[in-house]
């Protein structure tokens, strides 16, 4: 079954009681039981649920996985994986990755004893020169964020496996329309659902597919013991969405490259990070790996200053100036003061994050106003 197929179909059957062809929202917090422990296979909706089990059953085939669990929010699908380590034990992390995840690993996940290495992935002996006794996660981000660096999946995968270590790769940036990261080797996959999967910027989910049935045994676990699943509503929203993932990435592919050409032609744009350009260091990887190069597009102007960013960033009509990622509708973010704030300022800067990078989101809309609305914010610096 090819991938739109799967997206719109896997998972879900016409509801058994009425016909209906979407999955019905179980808007119900427990279930009759005949005698105890006699039931339909559902006891608890923070155990199951049928709406959830349909996203988890798509969710698991459109990435070539075995099983997928779903939480509250992408944020609470990390710390599931997280939670699978030990006192003592270490993670190896792409260093240019979304804020939240920094502050997760550096801020909760240190203070329990779970130590972890920043570094750049684009080059695995960075990867190789950091693993120890101690390493037992390496947490993958590709295309990162924001500065879309593009790792090879496949060499950080092959390092991993050589050393028993597992991998997990959050995929958020790319979808599992554009990455398949299990087919790449990769151990665990992680989603922030509120950006492509969902896709309509309606809703907060979190997703993470394995292949192995250990992994799925341990995520199960965690799943039902710390309770952050989503409720069936979302589920159901998310489900729809995926109905067009194909579609809706497609097109705000092709809408980003054009961007991205536009921007980098620009005379009031100092570089462009887009891995769609061939001029880009990742740009062969990605061609390899990724169905087409993502909707994600960062600048920085000639002046690069804070100033010109900000007039910029306050001057769109169509993109609206907001945190998040990946829904129909443009984005313009400032990453150093919204989804990057909780990095320290070196440790950003390290990674070419200065205070004036502009990162946006590309949805679906005519790129031609796209393009029009970025002119004449342009003209504003």
């Amino acid at each position: 079954m090819r991938f739109g197929t799967k997206a719109i179909h896997a998972g879900v059957e016409p509801d058994p009681a009425t016909g209906a062809v979407m999955t019905p929202i179980y808007q119900t917090s427990t279930y009759a039981q005949e005698a105890p422990g006699v039931h339909k296979g559902y006891e608890y909706a923070r155990t199951q649920n049928p709406t959830r089990h349909a996203l988890e059953q798509n969710l698991a085939a459109i990435e070539n996985g075995t099983e997928a669990f779903c939480f509250g929010s992408g944020m609470s699908a990390m710390d599931a994986v997280m939670r699978m380590l030990n006192p003592g034990d270490e993670v190896i992390a792409t260093n240019d990755l979304y804020g939240g995840s920094y502050r997760l690993l550096t801020k909760v996940y240190e203070r329990f004893g779970v130590r972890s290495h920043f570094t750049d992935m684009t080059d695995p002996a960075n990867v190789e020169a950091l693993i120890n006794s101690n390493t037992r996660l390496l947490w993958i981000e590709t295309p990162t964020n924001p500065m879309l660096n593009i790792i090879d999946i496949e060499a950080v995968c092959k390092i991993a496996r050589q050393h028993g270590i597992l991998t997990c790769v959050d995929n958020t940036f790319a979808s599992p329309f554009l990455q398949m990261p299990l087919d790449l080797g990769a151990d665990i996959v992680v989603h922030s659902a509120t950006k492509y999967l969902g896709g309509h910027s309606d809703v907060v989910l979190g997703a993470v597919i394995v292949k192995d049935e250990a992994l799925a045994q341990q995520l199960r676990f965690l799943q039902n013991a710390v309770g952050a699943v989503p409720g069936p509503h979302d589920c159901f929203l998310v489900l729809r969405g995926i109905k067009t993932l194909h579609l809706r990435v497609e097109r705000a592919c092709k809408n980003a490259k054009k961007v991205a050409k536009f921007l980098a032609a620009h005379p009031k744009v100092q570089h462009v990070y887009y891995p769609g350009l061939k001029d880009h260091p990742g740009y062969m990887i990605a061609s390899r790996q990724m169905r087409f190069y993502g909707a994600m597009v960062s600048f920085i102007l000639q002046k690069d200053t804070v100033d010109d960013a900000m007039k910029v960033l306050s001057g769109t009509q169509i993109f609206t100036l907001a945190e998040s990622l990946g829904g129909v509708e443009s984005l313009i973010g400032h990453p150093a003061s919204m989804t990057h704030a909780s990095i320290p300022r070196e440790e950003r800067l390290k990674t070419g994050l200065s205070d004036s990078l502009i990162r946006l989101s590309i949805g679906v809309e005519d790129f031609e106003d796209l393009i029009e609305d970025l002119e004449q914010a342009l003209r504003l610096v």
